[in-house]
Formats: C-alpha cells, structure tokens, sequence
C-alpha cells in the first residue's frame, strides 16, 4: 500500500476528505477491498452467463461495476469523486458507462433477452476502462496509438 500512496499521494485536507475518520492506509484498503470485491462480483456474474441465468448476470455483474466505481469515493472523496466522473475529460465516458449499466440490468433482468445483456455488458466494460484510463496520464492517448498502429486507422474516440 506504501507504493499506492506514493503514487496517488495524500489528498489535502479540505471539507470533502473529512467526511469520515479513516485514515489514508484505511481508505486504501477499502478501496482496494471495494475492487477485489467489485471484480468478485463480475467474475461470478460473467460465470452465470455459462448458466443461462441471465438475470443473475446483468445484475452480479453490473452491482461489480458500481461497487468498484464507489470504490474510488474513498481515494478523494464522494462528492470530489463525483465532480472528477463529470470534467470535460471523463463527461461521455461517464454518461455511456451509466447508460450501459442500466441497459444491461433492463436487458438481462427486466427484458430477459441474454445476447442484449451481454452486448450492454461489453459496452460497459470498454466504458468503465475508458473512464479508468481517463485517470492515468497519456493512458487514452497511448491506447489511441496502440490502435491506430495495430489496425492502421484513426481511433474514432
């Protein structure tokens, strides 16, 4: 955790990190308990669809995704971590990510037509890494490179 702390550095003190009283090695550890947790769920999800139990799918795996994103409330903050998802940067990424989040619970629970839970899905996989990227410096542009050199065409993002 030294390593992760180094690397994200202590966030000032300011109204938003005081909304609890953990300490920063505490909040890296819910943080990364709200991962394992999250990406536990998605695995179990992603194994329903092996079942046909689509239901269960669009929901373990999407609950996944929203555990691990309210991970990183504990990192800055939930309502910095709110503005943060909401920048200029990070703004369509955010609004896909949310939108293929309640498609694929409708999709897979409400609507129950699988191969649709599972496209939601992918949507929300490549938005939620997209959203994630948007965090690392040059990560976007680096995966932009990535594709334009693999498949000799500008990436349309």
């Amino acid at each position: 955790m030294a390593f992760l702390s180094r690397l994200m550095g202590e966030p000032e003190e300011d109204d938003d990190n005081n909304y609890c009283n953990l300490s920063w090695q505490n909040r890296l550890y819910a943080f990364a308990a709200c991962l394992v947790i999250g990406l536990a769920l998605s695995i179990f999800g992603t194994i329903e669809v092996w079942l046909g139990q689509y239901s269960a799918f669009a929901l373990l795996y999407s609950v996944g995704t929203l555990v691990a994103l309210a991970g990183t409330c504990f990192l800055r903050g939930p309502m910095t971590q709110v503005k943060k998802m909401f920048d200029k940067d990070r703004l369509i990424a955010t609004i896909i990510l949310m939108i293929s989040i309640i498609l694929t619970i409708v999709c897979g629970a409400v609507l129950r037509i699988g191969i649709l839970a599972i496209l939601c899905c992918v949507i929300q996989f490549a938005a939620f890494t997209w959203y994630t990227l948007s965090y690392i410096p040059y990560a976007r542009d680096a995966v932009k490179a990535a594709f334009s050199s693999c498949t000799g065409m500008n990436c349309p993002c």
